[in-house]
């Protein structure tokens, strides 16, 4: 990661839907991510968070709306998807990373092969972000050597190594044993704090109450609440935020009164 913040890729989706068959998984949501700001989106399973991410990305595509991402409307037909996606950081629950290549091979060969960037470019530019999630010293060793809650931190430096204007996070603490899930939260704070554009599917309430600009609440497809985390998650309006919540938090931690 630069020194300087990548505060690119400003993130509008108006009217977004998404159909798997019969069932309506994405039910016209809209949401504005502003250069910068950290967005969290919260609610049960199934409630249509991560086919948004995948959408944002084109990893799937909306069958009506549309997504704009900096300057680029990414639903647009002609949209040059490849040279999209080496402008986005994408992490998802699992690390996906090469079991026979080492970490610094993991975050340096798609900048090579994508960016066209020489080897020892590309080794530095990784050793610098592996540096900055704290695992410098695990870059001759192979994924498997490392904990869980280390190779998500590997799967960030790589996605970082990219130079991406905006990060995108499914639920990366998911997978995590809760020991390990700090270290990877500590790396995202950093991350917020330097400027990062972000965009997150968590359940984690507390990281999103403190490092969230944006707090959006889906269930069933459509945005039920949204506003700064000291609202939507210590002062909810609507009564299926307040349930949701009531479930995931502890009682003192929220007023849930009607």
């Amino acid at each position: 990661m630069s020194d300087t913040a990548n505060t690119g890729g400003r993130i509008v989706v108006e009217g977004v839907t998404k159909a798997f068959g019969s069932n309506e998984v994405l039910k016209g949501i809209s949401l504005d991510v502003n250069p910068g700001e950290v967005v969290c989106l919260i609610g049960p399973s199934g409630s249509g968070k991560s086919t948004l991410l995948r959408c944002i990305n084109l990893l799937e595509r909306p069958d009506a709306g549309t997504i704009t991402v900096g300057d680029t409307l990414v639903t647009d037909p002609e949209c040059d998807i490849d040279d999209f996606r080496r402008r986005v950081g994408l992490v998802f629950q699992h690390f996906n990373l090469f079991p026979h290549l080492t970490v610094l091979e993991n975050c340096s060969i798609a900048q090579r092969r994508v960016l066209k960037r020489s080897r020892a470019e590309a080794d530095e530019i990784s050793l610098r972000n592996l540096e900055h999630v704290g695992l410098a010293d695990k870059a001759m060793d192979k994924p498997s050597s490392l904990s869980g809650g280390q190779q998500q931190r590997v799967a960030i430096a790589r996605a970082l190594s990219m130079d991406p204007e905006l990060m995108l996070f499914d639920e990366p603490t998911s997978a995590l044993d809760p020991e390990t899930v700090g270290d990877v939260l500590a790396v995202m704070r950093g991350l917020a704090k330097a400027g990062m554009t972000m965009l997150v599917v968590t359940h984690e309430m507390g990281f999103a109450r403190e490092v969230a600009d944006k707090v959006v609440f889906m269930d069933g497809g459509v945005v039920v609440e949204a506003g700064q985390a000291a609202q939507v998650i210590g002062a909810p309006q609507n009564a299926r935020t307040k349930e949701f919540l009531s479930r995931v938090l502890n009682p003192t931690d929220v007023d849930l009164a009607d």
